[in-house]
Order: structure tokens, then sequence, then C-alpha cells
């Protein structure tokens, strides 16, 4: 590892081109920069400046130093702000994972007015579904989780904040054989159809899923927006965020259907652990505990309209 001395005169050499304006740029005497410059060569026992011409100039080595000295100064700047950062009570980085019922254009405000903040903390984003989502906090891959459904699970130092009621529609293409049977449809009746679902992404063996008939076929996608798109295709049927399809049930594209066992609403939850609270992690939590945005997160996007 390089000195902050030898990466100074090393910049210093290879921008002027003279151990005189090295000198005068690092204000020191030209002997002393010569002297430095000679044992950095028997540091390295290598020859790192070409004497030869009028101008200095770096050999090879020389160069391949010199282009290190330089990303290393900036990592070494890098650090010192990020230890003054951690010093000043914000974090390194924040972790936040939604669950993939939340769409991710809804949170861009509250993402640019951090980045507003200049804290220089590093935001990292996530997302996962359903277990998955209690999953990554319990499991310390999240510092905050947004959108999670169901109460939340026994863990140490817990704490939540309920972002709203999530209301929920049954709804299949108008070309499904379901769409002309007469309602309210029978529990049999659904599930002798393939049910639409977003995959859980918890790891663990006790995966569960919503909206699923013991016996029933499924067609298991990756987010909302796929599951949605499959059902206006009558490729199965299923429960779908009313607010989100809002315009697909305006046009006909999809239809709502009663149901015999109506699905409850899902409380929506943002967490986080107590056990390390900074002020990044403490910001985040401010703004989501306004009702304004909490709404707009529950609500989503109408992104079919």
């Amino acid at each position: 590892m390089l000195s902050s001395d030898e990466l100074a005169l090393l910049e210093a050499i290879r921008e002027s081109g003279s151990l005189s304006r090295a000198a005068a740029r690092l204000g020191k005497a030209p002997s002393t920069i010569s002297h430095a410059a000679r044992q950095l060569e028997g540091r390295f026992d290598a020859l790192l400046f070409d004497r030869r011409r009028y101008r200095l100039q770096l050999t090879p080595a020389g160069q391949l130093l010199a282009q290190e000295a330089a990303r290393l100064t900036l990592d070494v700047a890098r650090l010192t702000q990020r230890v003054k950062q951690v010093a000043g009570g914000w974090e390194d980085r924040l972790r936040i994972v939604s669950d993939e019922i939340i769409e991710f254009d809804t949170l861009l405000p509250v993402v640019r007015s951090f980045q507003a903040l200049g804290s220089g903390v590093s935001l990292r984003f996530g997302h996962e579904v359903l277990a998955g989502t209690w999953e990554a906090l319990r499991e310390g891959r999240a510092d905050l989780v947004i959108g999670a459904t169901n109460e939340p699970p026994a863990i140490p130092k817990l704490r939540w904040h309920e972002l709203g009621v999530m209301e929920w529609v049954f709804a299949v293409s108008p070309r499904h054989p379901l769409a002309k049977v007469a309602e309210p449809l029978e529990r049999e009746t659904i599930a002798a159809h393939c049910a639409i679902v977003v995959a859980d992404s918890s790891r663990r063996v006790d995966a569960r899923g919503y909206g699923v008939l013991g016996g029933q076929a499924t067609l298991a996608v990756a987010t909302m927006r796929a599951k949605i798109l499959a059902q206006r295709d009558g490729l199965g049927v299923g429960w779908l965020p009313r607010a989100r399809v809002a315009a697909l049930l305006k046009r006909g594209e999809l239809l709502e259907k009663r149901t015999a066992d109506p699905r409850e609403p899902n409380t929506l939850y943002a967490a986080w652990s107590g056990e390390h609270e900074g002020r990044a992690l403490k910001w985040w939590v401010e703004q989501i505990r306004q009702p304004r945005l909490a709404e707009r997160l529950v609500r989503g996007i109408d992104s079919f309209a």
C-alpha cells in the first residue's frame, strides 16, 4: 500500500513531467522529490522514471503504478467520505425490499427526495413475494421491507407500520369459460380452471400462495403485471388488486365475477429492525408514515389506463 505522500508524488511527476515542477507543486525541494523518487524505485525494485530525456517520463512500470495510484487515491477519498458519513450517523448503504405487489414507480419520488439530501448512502432495492418479503427481513437481507402482507411474524426487535388495506377483485377474461357462468361462482366451479398466481419467493418449504383451491391447476408467474396480462389473455383466473385493473374492468377487457367465498382485503405493512436505526432508515420510515404516500403505495398505479 502506498502512502499518501507517495501517491501525491507519482501524480505530480506524471502530470508535470519534471522533478522541479513536481517539487513546486508539492511545496518541497527538488532534492527531496528526487530522493523520494529513488526510494520509491528501490521499494519496488523497478525503474519507474525515464531520466534520459529532457522531459521526465514514466516507464511502463511507472505508468502502471501511476494508474493504480490514481485509482487508490480515489478509493481513499471515497473511504474517507464513507467513514465521515457513518460517523455522522448515516448508514453506508440501505437495503430496501418491497413486496412485488408494490410498484416501484410509486417509490420514485421518495428516492428523488432522498438523493437530494446528499447523504452519500447507497440505496439497494430488491423485491420478494409473499413470505419471501418477511423472510428477507428475518434473514438480514433487508433493512426495510415495504408492502409485506399478513400479520408480522416473530422477529426480534421487529418494528412495523400499517400502510393500509388493499382491495381485491376476482377477474376473468371475457373469452374465459367462467365469464358466462352464473354468479356467485362456487369453489368447485373455480377449482376446475387454472389459477394464475405470483410465485412465493420464500426459500423455505412452507412457501404459500393466495387464492388457490385444493387440487387446482396453477400457472405461476414472477410479477403481478404478468398475472394481470395472463388473466386478460384468458390463460387462467384469480384475484387481482382492484385499483390496478380499474381501467381493464371499465373497458371490459376483464370481467369482475362475484364468488361464494369473497377474499378479504389484505393489510400491507412496512417493517424494519429496531436494532440498527441509522439516519437513512429513520428518514425512510418517516416518509412511509405519511398518509398520502402510504395510500399511493397501497393503491398502486393503473398502468393499463
